[in-house]
């Protein structure tokens, strides 16, 4: 068997880094994919983005109790997934987190104490996944009250991930990997033959790994307290708002969500943070073809049932 090519671009897009990988012996020809991968992330970025005027996610924040927005049935969509994993994780995922007064989560040194119990529920009084109000006959998106804003920061690089993968394998590609962020998305094999080997990062050490999967079409997802924290009175708290609180979320250091789909791997990792291990394994445990593993904060690995880690 003739040894195939492995090549790969890395590129900021969405605000992340996204390395596109692909097996080919063409190289030309695998230049032309991850160029239409990286097309399609850049459509997708400027579809969902609430860094631009004129996207219709900030159409629909424009109009938050004024009036319902038209939309392409891809936003829909993906508002309507949104949604049902709110509804999921009981509110633990919520896409109208955009709503949060910001003022009181910097997260950085000049942040010395949390904002008091009053003060951090009405950070979040705008937070409410019912109150986005999809019509499905005439594809409109309403936000009940003023001021809501939603944003798609927990799901948004994971479906970009999950469609560039797909595009890729509708044109032929028969292996690759696309990593957002440390989120990625795999099919097919090493030229080798033998599955993707990935790392799950040591929450103490992002440069060290404490753990590595085999793994072929299947996507992972990490949600993790190092990568943005505050330490307060000797404990420490995530960048991660538990929505019904206002309070970062504090005990586990980071979450690895393992499933077929990279959007679904995205946007579970950080919910099964909020929750905590016990209630976010027990959801894990109901649903299908889902793993998870959690490391808390006294570096305890806790996982779904139909997983081991050796």
């Amino acid at each position: 068997m003739q040894r195939n090519n492995v090549h790969h671009k890395t590129l900021r897009l969405m605000g992340n880094r996204f390395t596109i990988t692909v097996v080919e012996e063409d190289a030309q020809w695998a230049e032309q994919q991850i160029d239409e991968a990286i097309a399609e992330v850049s459509r997708i970025e400027k579809l969902l983005t609430t860094f631009n005027n004129d996207s219709q996610t900030n159409q629909i924040n424009a109009n938050a109790g004024i009036m319902p927005v038209k939309v392409d049935q891809e936003v829909f969509d993906i508002i309507q997934r949104s949604l049902r994993i709110s509804v999921l994780t009981d509110g633990a995922f919520d896409i109208t987190y955009g709503s949060i007064d910001k003022r009181f989560w910097n997260f950085d040194r000049t942040m010395t104490a949390l904002p008091d119990p009053e003060t951090a529920k009405e950070t979040i009084k705008l937070i409410n996944y019912r109150n986005v109000i999809l019509d499905s006959q005439n594809l409109t998106v309403f936000l009940k009250e003023k001021g809501m804003r939603i944003g798609f920061g927990g799901i948004g690089k994971g479906y970009a991930a999950e469609r560039a993968k797909q595009l890729l394998i509708r044109n032929g590609v028969k292996s690759g990997i696309i990593n957002a962020a440390g989120d990625l998305t795999t099919w097919g094999n090493q030229p080798n033959g033998k599955p993707w080997i990935i790392a799950v990062a040591d929450p103490d050490a992002q440069n060290q790994a404490f753990s590595f999967l085999n793994i072929s079409d299947v996507a992972v997802a990490t949600s993790g307290n190092y990568e943005k924290f505050v330490i307060i009175d000797g404990k420490k708290y995530s960048h991660t708002i538990d929505p019904k609180t206002g309070y970062p979320v504090s005990g586990i250091k980071s979450v690895t969500i393992i499933c077929p789909n990279a959007e679904l791997a995205d946007a579970m990792a950080t919910p099964i943070t909020v929750l905590g291990v016990d209630a976010g394994l027990g959801l894990i445990n109901q649903m299908k073809g889902i793993a998870c593993i959690i490391i808390d904060d006294d570096n305890q690995i806790y996982t779904s049932s139909n997983i081991n880690i050796l």
